[in-house]
């Protein structure tokens, strides 16, 4: 050390001394060639210097990175698609006939039973063709009955006694079908549900083409997506689906229980239909939900997205760490990406469980480069 510093003096001092100014082309030469040797010293002496400082500290000029650990775990991937509410038993209820609204026995908002009356029309005329017929038809029962006591005694005639007996069923058939019509003009619920929202006014004209109510039962409902063919192959019946309402913030987690088998022209989609419980009412016909299709599913290694890299050929790589003494190797590993969700990485080839990665750092080592691991 103590000649390289004394070559380096006298380099220098010869450099400030103050030479005669060289005139010919052989004098100029020399010092040139004298020159170049004390360059070459220099920057051997320089070298030598460099490498003893490395010998004697081998961690100063070493960068200093923070490693990653894979872990192997189940990594899953969703597609997010946007649903709409349906209800399994929703309808508007039509009146069968024409006529003026005579009651509404039922309120909005009001819960109801299958088979109960909600309005009525108009059946004034119908109901005094029914008690004339029922007048007529019970003549018509007490005439057939004595007919009848009389001709099992062989008294009379055995027309007379059919003709009792076909009078009799005439006027009950007629009966039945008023009773049809006046059936008609009420409009009956087909289910148990509530009562949403009422068309129709008391005194107000009731026509088939007009709905007068509405009737939704939201115990059971269901949720229509659409979802592009690309993931045909990838979603079927059963597969597990998460469900976000944004306007309740609530969250729900379910299975596909129908793919639809029709593509859609026009926009290269198919139906996927989920089936939800909703005892609570919470959930309302018609509500937007984000849903995520669990379309991947896998046991593996999985790392952070951001310690992937690329080279000019385009694979994938990562800088992983082989401990050598006090220092860490970088070494360059390839690897195969199965599927990238939420910022992490499925690595189906080219790594091990519990390897360690450069993790802060990465895009500032090279590979064979040795390293520090700091906290």
């Amino acid at each position: 050390m103590k000649k390289i510093i004394a070559l380096l003096s006298i380099i220098i001092l010869s450099c400030n001394e103050k030479e005669q100014p060289l005139k010919s082309v052989v004098e100029l030469n020399s010092k040139k060639a004298r020159l170049i040797l004390q360059i070459d010293s220099l920057s051997n002496a320089l070298k030598q210097v460099e490498f003893q400082l490395t010998e004697l500290d081998t961690t100063k000029r070493l960068t200093a990175v923070t490693a990653y650990k894979a872990v192997e775990k189940k990594f899953n991937h969703f597609i997010q698609v946007q649903g709409v509410v349906e209800a399994d038993q929703s309808v508007e209820l039509y009146p069968e006939r024409n006529g003026n609204i005579t009651e509404i026995y039922v309120k909005e908002g009001q819960r109801v039973s299958k088979g109960q009356t909600l309005a009525e029309i108009d059946n004034s005329i119908l109901k005094s063709s029914m008690a004339e017929l029922q007048t007529q038809l019970d003549l018509a029962k007490t005439t057939f009955e004595r007919q009848e006591r009389l001709w099992g005694q062989n008294i009379g005639s055995e027309l007379q006694f059919l003709q009792a007996k076909a009078k009799k069923e005439g006027l009950e058939n007629s009966l039945n079908s008023l009773k049809s019509q006046a059936q008609k003009l009420k409009i009956i619920a087909p289910f148990s549900g509530t009562v949403d929202e009422i068309f129709i006014k008391t005194g107000g004209l009731a026509t088939p083409q007009m709905p007068a109510l509405r009737l939704v039962n939201l115990d059971k409902i269901h949720i229509e997506c659409d979802v592009t063919e690309t993931y045909l192959k990838s979603i079927k019946q059963g597969t597990e689906v998460a469900v976000y309402f944004s306007s309740i913030d609530k969250n729900f987690t379910s299975k596909i229980s129908q793919v639809g088998n029709f593509i859609n022209p026009n926009n290269r989609s198919f139906k996927v239909r989920i089936d939800l419980d909703n005892l609570s009412s919470e959930l309302k016909a018609n509500m937007l939900a984000d849903v995520k299709i669990n379309d991947f599913s896998a046991n593996g290694v999985v790392i952070p997205t951001t310690l992937i890299q690329k080279d000019r050929k385009g694979d994938s790589f990562v800088f992983s760490l082989e401990k050598t003494g006090n220092t860490y190797s970088v070494k360059k590993s390839f690897v195969t990406q199965a599927s990238t969700y939420n910022n992490l990485t499925y690595i189906s080839e080219g790594l091990m469980p519990n390897s360690l990665l450069v993790d802060k750092g990465a895009r500032l080592v090279k590979a064979n480069e040795k390293v520090i691991v700091s906290e």
